[in-house]
């Protein structure tokens, strides 16, 4: 062997014997990753008094369709469309023409029926005057007296005709059934209606105005107790936000709880009664019906920022001396910033509020409370 090849040989050997000895070796350890710098909160009982919210549609408390009750054409129209109206006040005239003939043609046959009704009873007084003497057969007097019974039972009828036709002459006329706002006119003059077929016009109340709301079973309670408060207390848990977004700016109060629950839906009716002297509020109209709702106790207040939701379910990092662990808790009504904790914290403990986006469990954390 030549000196070169000496030469390679050994470096050969020394290489290979350096990484002998560097294989029995083991790494470092990596470094720890340092702490992750979060704020906290101080977990503790608030004020929870907050307002549920919930879609409601104006309603008028009283509201009727004005249809005719008799055939005919319209031959007057005593109102402006959109007008205000009173009870009794005349707002449709039907072609009078034929019933008022009707009417004179009963009376005539009632005329008629009282003058046979006389003469029957004539004959019948004479007859039994004859009776007493011995006068007359029995038979005649039989007869007279059934004649007068007849004429009594012909007047009778001829008097409920005079009544019926009378009937449809008064309702040739149509009158407003209560006060409020009448709509525009469906029909115009020289329409033809039919009874109970042809709508002519509507007629609600508008002061003051009802507002429904869907409510929870479970609420029921809550709201039978809110209708049995005081009127001020009550004047105080209502409001109303229009589409528009201002806040109606008087109060309502609860009007009435339906009888039963739904029970496909779970929920029940509440009807709330607001003033509307201003005629601000119109039927049909969408409107939030905000509801007070103070239950008079404290409540675990926590920012809202500070929750992370997962797959439908909700946590907070509790912080736990230098680390954190996730906890799942309840969540209540948000208010504000803040959101109502049901379960899974108690007071005085610590969350994380910033800075969760890096946290695990058991991740060391360097906190400073939140302002």
């Amino acid at each position: 062997m030549n000196s070169n090849h000496r030469t390679v040989f050994s470096f050969t050997i020394i290489l290979f014997a350096c990484f002998v000895v560097g294989c029995g070796e083991k790494p470092p350890p990596p470094a720890p990753p340092p702490p992750v710098s979060i704020a906290t909160y101080e977990v503790k009982a608030g004020d929870a008094t907050y307002y549920n919210q919930y879609p409601g549609t104006i309603a008028a408390l009283n509201e009727v369709q004005i249809l005719p009750q008799v055939s005919g054409y319209i031959t007057g129209i005593h109102f402006k469309d959109g007008q205000q109206v009173t009870k009794g006040m005349k707002l449709y005239s039907i072609d009078q023409q034929q019933y008022q003939a009707g009417v004179d043609q009963s009376v005539a046959n009632l005329n008629v029926a009282k003058a046979n009704l006389a003469r029957a009873q004539q004959d019948a007084d004479r007859y039994l005057d004859l009776q007493k003497k011995d006068a007359i057969a029995r038979q005649v007097v039989d007869h007279a007296l059934a004649d007068l019974q007849t004429a009594k039972m012909q007047v009778s009828a001829a008097e409920a005709n005079v009544r019926n036709v009378q009937t449809g002459l008064r309702y040739s006329n149509i009158y407003s059934p209560l006060t409020g706002t009448i709509g525009i006119s469906l029909v115009k003059m020289g329409a033809a209606v039919s009874p109970g077929v042809t709508l002519l016009n509507t007629v609600s109340s508008d002061d003051p105005v009802a507002v429904d709301v869907a409510v929870d079973e479970k609420d029921i309670t809550r709201f039978i107790s809110l209708q049995k408060t005081d009127n001020k207390a009550k004047d105080s848990a209502f409001t109303l936000n229009l589409p528009g977004g201002e806040t109606y700016p008087i109060p309502g109060t609860i009007a009435l709880i339906d009888r039963a629950v739904d029970p496909q839906t779970g929920t029940i009716k509440v009807r709330l009664s607001f003033p509307n002297k201003e005629k601000t509020l119109k039927p049909g109209m969408s409107a939030t019906v905000r509801i007070l709702n103070n239950g008079g106790t404290q409540q675990l207040l926590i920012p809202y920022k500070s929750v992370v939701e997962q797959m439908g379910e909700y946590f907070v990092y509790v912080v736990q001396a230098d680390t954190v662990v996730q906890r799942g808790i309840t969540l209540g009504t948000r208010i504000g910033e803040n959101i109502i904790v049901q379960k899974g914290l108690e007071s005085g403990e610590k969350i994380a509020t910033e800075g969760i986006q890096k946290l695990r469990t058991g991740s060391a954390v360097k906190s400073q409370p939140r302002p």
